[in-house]
């Protein structure tokens, strides 16, 4: 059996993925993945996407310049998610995230309200021209 067949696609033939920094096991950000992105993705070991926005691949930092290198590609015990352990890259590799913050993880619930604890890096005007 094919291993992109042992992946538990959803009805739209897409399956979640958690982005991790290899070096600090930081969670960066959750996105999707078709059957052709993951592919790409272990061809070029680099992270592809597929954006439901867009309805196309996104390779990581073809518009910021935030490429995320791709170490392994992991999948749960039900084979309905997947885990890339990457390496961020790119103009500013401490950014991962579209906001200019380190993770997309930035907002943490406090008393009732959502609070950001993360610090924009770079404000994504200056990223995405």
């Amino acid at each position: 059996m094919d291993w992109l067949d042992q992946v538990k696609w959803d009805a739209a033939g897409l399956v979640p993925v958690i982005a991790q920094e290899q070096a600090t096991g930081d969670v960066l950000m959750v996105a999707w993945m078709n059957r052709e992105a993951l592919q790409k993705t272990a061809e070029l070991g680099r992270a592809v996407y597929f954006s439901r926005s867009r309805g196309r691949l996104w390779f990581k930092g073809e518009e910021s310049g935030h490429v995320q290198q791709v170490h392994e590609i992991r999948m749960d015990c039900d084979n309905d998610v997947l885990l890339l352990k990457v390496t961020q890259q790119g103009h500013d590799p401490s950014i991962a995230c579209h906001t200019g913050r380190h993770s997309c993880f930035f907002q943490r619930q406090e008393a009732g309200r959502w609070v950001s604890v993360e610090p924009v890096l770079k404000n994504p005007s200056e990223i995405y021209t």
